[in-house]
C-alpha cells in the first residue's frame, strides 16, 4: 500500500518508542523507505544504532553534529523528502513543543520545516492524555493542519487501564497511506497537466553505433516524481535509461531527438513543460541500413542538427504556459543560462555543471541554479528533494 512512498519516522521519549522499530519494520514492508529522527530523550528506550541498521541511513537527532557537515540543515532536505512524517510515539512534553512551533532538537526542527502532510500519534500514560492541557494542545494542532491518530485504551506502562496506548502498525500504516493520497489531491500543483521529459537521445549511425551522451535520467525523473507528489497529472517522455519512475504516471519512450519532438508536440497543451532530457544537438545525416564495416567505413561522419525542440516549445508557448528549460554548462554557467532562457522564451532555466565530482550525470546529488528574469535561487542535494524543492520555489513560495 505505501510502495514507493516516503516516510520520515519521528520518535520520541516514550516508552512506546520501542514499538517504532517494528513501526519502521512495517513501513518497510509495505514497500516504503524510511528515514528516522528521534529526540534526545527518546535514546533512553531504544539506541539510536537499532534505527540506523535497520533504515539504512544515520538517525537524524542532533541539529548540529560534530560527525556530520550536513547535519545542521537536514532538517530542511527531510522535510522536503518526505511524503508523511509520523511522530509516533509522540509524548506530551513533544506534542506541546510541536503546537508552540520550538525547534530545540532535530525533530521539532523538521516539523517547521516539514512541506509534507505530520501525522501525530500521541502516546501517554495514566490520566495525562485527558488532561486539559494535552486536550487543548490536541485541538490546536488539529486546527494547525497536523493529522491525529487518537491513541487505544489498554493496559499502560503504569499497570493502569486508561486511553494512551500506540496503536497497533496497520491502524498507523493505515491513516498514513489515507493522508498521503488525500494530500496529493490538494497539492500546489493539483489539476495541472504537467510534461516532463527525461534521460539522453541516440542519434544512430547504423543499428550497432549511435551518438549520445551519458545523461542518467536521474534529474528529470525526479522532476516527474517531485510534480507527481505535489498533485499533478504528469506525463513523462522518457529516454533509453534504466532508472525507474517512483510514482505512478504516464509514461512514453523515446530514441531519437525527432522521437522526443513528436511527442512534446502532441503534448504542448499541457500546463507545465518541464524539459530536462539532455537532447544530442547534432545527428548523422546518414543512417546506413546495415552496420558500416571497418574496413569500409569514411573517415568522415557528415552530421546535421537536430531539431530544437525548447526553441519550438518557447515560439509556441501558451498563455498562462509555464516552460522549464535544463542547462547543462561546463564553463560560464549563469551567463550561458541567461541566454537560454531569453533566447528560448523561457519562464524558468536550472542551470548546473558537469565539473563537480558530486553533480550532472549519473550522480545521486545535484547543484542547481534556478534562474528566472527576476529571480535566482541555488540549490544543492539529492535530486528529488532539489526537484521538490524546485517545483515549490516556482508554484507554492509561501507554501
Amino acid at each position: 500500500m505505501l510502495t514507493g512512498k516516503r516516510i520520515l519516522l519521528g520518535v520520541t521519549g516514550g516508552i512506546a518508542a520501542y514499538k517504532a522499530v517494528y513501526l519502521l519494520r512495517d513501513f518497510q514492508k509495505a514497500g516504503a523507505e524510511v528515514r528516522v529522527t528521534m529526540t534526545p530523550s527518546a535514546t533512553r528506550f531504544v539506541g539510536s544504532e537499532t534505527f540506523s541498521a535497520l533504515s539504512r541511513t544515520p538517525v537524524a537527532m542532533d541539529v548540529f553534529s560534530t560527525q556530520e557537515d550536513d547535519s545542521w540543515t537536514r532538517h530542511i532536505h527531510w522535510g522536503e523528502w518526505a511524503d508523511i512524517f509520523v511522530i509516533a510515539p509522540c509524548t506530551a512534553n513533544t506534542l506541546s513543543k510541536v503546537v508552540h512551533g520550538a525547534s530545540d532538537n532535530m525533530l521539532t526542527a523538521t516539523v517547521l520545516a516539514a512541506r509534507c502532510p505530520v501525522l501525530i500519534c500521541p502516546t501517554m500514560d495514566g490520566e495525562m492524555y485527558e488532561s486539559p492541557a494535552v486536550s487543548e494542545n490536541l485541538k490546536t494542532a488539529r486546527t494547525m493542519g497536523f493529522h491525529i491518530l487518537e491513541p487505544d485504551t489498554g493496559y499502560l506502562a503504569s499497570g493502569l487501564d486508561a486511553k494512551g496506548r500506540l496503536p497497533d502498525s496497520g491502524a498507523i500504516l493505515e491513516k498514513a497511506d489515507t493522508i498521503i493520497q488525500n494530500s496529493r489531491q490538494k497539492g500546489p500543483l493539483s489539476g495541472k497537466k504537467v510534461l516532463v521529459s527525461a534521460g539522453p537521445t541516440r542519434e544512430f549511425i547504423d543499428p550497432v553505433r549511435f551518438i549520445s551522451n551519458p545523461s542518467s535520467g536521474k534529474m528529470g525523473i525526479a522532476m516527474a516524481d517531485g510534480a507527481v507528489r505535489l498533485g499533478a497529472d504528469v506525463t513523462l517522455l522518457k529516454g533509453p535509461v534504466s532508472v525507474q519512475e517512483t510514482e505512478r504516471m504516464n509514461t512514453e519512450p523515446f530514441v531519437s531527438a525527432d522521437d522526443l519532438f513528436k511527442l512534446a508536440k502532441s503534448h504542448a497543451d499541457s500546463d507545465i513543460i518541464i524539459m530536462a532530457a539532455a537532447v544530442a544537438d547534432l545527428k548523422p545525416d546518414e543512417i546506413y541500413k546495415n552496420k558500416v564495416k571497418k574496413e569500409s567505413a569514411s573517415d568522415v561522419l557528415k552530421l546535421t542538427r537536430t531539431p530544437d525542440i525548447l526553441q519550438w516549445l518557447g515560439n509556441h508557448k501558451k498563455e498562462n504556459q509555464c516552460l522549464i528549460g535544463f542547462a547543462m554548462e561546463t564553463e560560464d554557467i549563469e551567463d550561458n543560462a541567461g541566454r537560454k532562457l531569453e533566447k528560448k522564451n523561457l519562464d524558468w532555466i536550472c542551470a548546473n555543471s558537469i565539473s563537480d565530482n558530486d553533480t550532472g550525470f549519473e550522480s545521486d546529488t545535484n547543484t542547481i541554479i534556478l534562474m528566472s528574469k527576476e529571480a535566482r535561487q541555488e540549490f544543492k542535494g539529492p535530486k528529488l528533494e532539489i526537484a521538490i524543492r524546485i517545483l515549490h520555489e516556482i508554484f507554492d513560495p509561501k507554501g
